[in-house]
């Protein structure tokens, strides 16, 4: 108390001059309408503006709740959307039904968030912070809200490896919905990283730029439809039966923040089928 009386004492003649300048502005707002309608309009303008200031700071601190509920809320409609194609596919033959669990084997286990990963080497891989204590296991399919992204190759108990779809061995089974035709997508050239190969496309099959490349229905690892990417380019030499097409990658590696990890719960059992098949033609 002592402290604030000498402060008070020491500084006396600012404080009388603040107190005087407050008084005489609020007698010159209080007696002049000019002012007074001065003093109003510019109090709400400062007002609304911190205000608004105040919301945006609010709203951006927000937005990565905002961004994980609408992540979460993707994987929930992507689950259903893809059940719902099983049950009833769109180029099955009338009466065909599919086993209820079949059409629901697809699971979208959880969402993970890339903290590492590489696009311009020959093999490349991601780091997302899921692993098995997320129910997380190796070969599961790795997909983005775009497509396809890659599989899993190594799960810890937080955290998980995933082989990238730009990996030299990685190739996945890929149908042009327009045309119908099925072929092999596989990255090679590590110096372009948002172009990927599609091959065994027959020559004789009408595509144009611009086709949609997805997943197709004979493929364990993710579900069919999955974005692959569209044709950028493609050419085809007088002696081959293939074209060469080039995909431009529905994904963007270089901007992947999220992703999802898909199981196949019965990937094990059509795996295991495929294998035996194999074993046998040998």
């Amino acid at each position: 108390m002592l402290q604030l009386f000498e402060f008070i004492s020491r500084n006396r003649n600012f404080i009388i001059f603040v107190l005087l300048e407050v008084f005489s502005f609020w007698l010159l707002v209080n007696d002049n309408n000019y002012w007074s309608v001065e003093y109003f309009n510019t109090a709400n303008t400062l007002t609304a503006k911190s205000l608004e200031i105040s919301n945006s700071l609010k709203q951006y601190t927000n937005l990565r709740a905002v961004n994980e509920d609408l992540v979460e809320e993707n994987r929930r409609l992507n689950e259903t959307l893809i059940k719902l194609q099983q049950q009833n596919p769109s180029n099955a033959p009338l009466g065909y039904k599919a086993d209820s669990a079949f059409a629901a084997r697809y699971k979208y286990v959880t969402i993970a968030k890339v903290i590492d990963g590489s696009i311009r080497r020959a093999d490349n891989y991601l780091t997302i912070d899921k692993g098995y204590a997320h129910g997380v296991k190796v070969g599961m399919g790795v997909v983005s809200s775009t497509g396809v992204v890659g599989k899993v190759k190594i799960c810890k108990e937080k955290y998980s490896v995933v082989t990238s779809i730009l990996h030299s061995q990685f190739m996945i089974s890929t149908k042009l919905p327009r045309s119908g035709d099925m072929g092999t997508a596989k990255w090679e050239n590590s110096s372009i990283p948002w172009i990927i190969q599609l091959k065994d496309i027959s020559r004789y099959k009408t595509i144009m730029k611009g086709d949609t490349a997805v997943t197709s229905d004979q493929n364990a690892v993710f579900p069919p439809g999955v974005a692959v990417g569209r044709i950028k380019n493609f050419k085809v030499s007088a002696d081959q039966a293939f074209y060469d097409i080039d995909l431009e990658l529905a994904t963007d590696f270089s901007k992947l923040s999220y992703v999802y990890i898909v199981e196949n719960k019965l990937q094990s059992q059509q795996e295991s089928i495929q294998e035996s098949l194999n074993t046998k033609r040998k």
